[in-house]
């Protein structure tokens, strides 16, 4: 009784170490910002996990960006999640592009629940952050 009592126990602590690296997979689909505007494709791109913009509750063009080349493309297609990296606990740290104001920031999004996306753009080096949670679009 002990024993299976036991390997139940450690089969239960297995699955639960492993549950993380499970539910960081689910990161990958589509994401709809909290204001309703925009939904972002997070998908694989090589090691890590990029995300496309693919709608736009009102089209536009990238106008602030600081490259003057790109200030005539569409925002739909283009990349807003740059090289997010696995760094633990359903979290990923890369870069995040700001079509607001221009920028690249650095960034991390983390999973709050299955459904739900915790993205944040910071500067200095993490000091300041500022984020929204993102909605999965089924």
């Amino acid at each position: 009784m002990m024993k299976s009592m036991a390997l139940g126990l450690a089969v239960i602590a297995g699955l639960s170490l492993s549950a993380p690296s499970a539910f960081a997979a689910d990161a990958k689909g589509t994401w709809q910002r909290s204001n309703g505007t925009a939904r972002i494709q997070i998908a694989d791109c090589g090691s890590a996990l990029c995300g496309n913009l693919v709608w736009l509750k009102t089209p536009r063009k990238d106008t602030e960006n600081p490259d003057p080349a790109l200030r005539t493309r569409n925002l739909v297609g283009s990349q807003t999640i740059l090289g997010m990296k696995p760094s633990g606990d359903d979290t990923w740290k890369g870069k995040v592009y700001n079509a607001e104001d221009g920028r690249t920031y650095s960034g991390k999004m983390k999973l709050t629940s299955a459904n739900e996306l915790k993205l944040e753009g910071c500067v200095l080096g993490g000091l300041i952050c500022k984020g929204e949670t993102w909605s999965r679009i089924k």
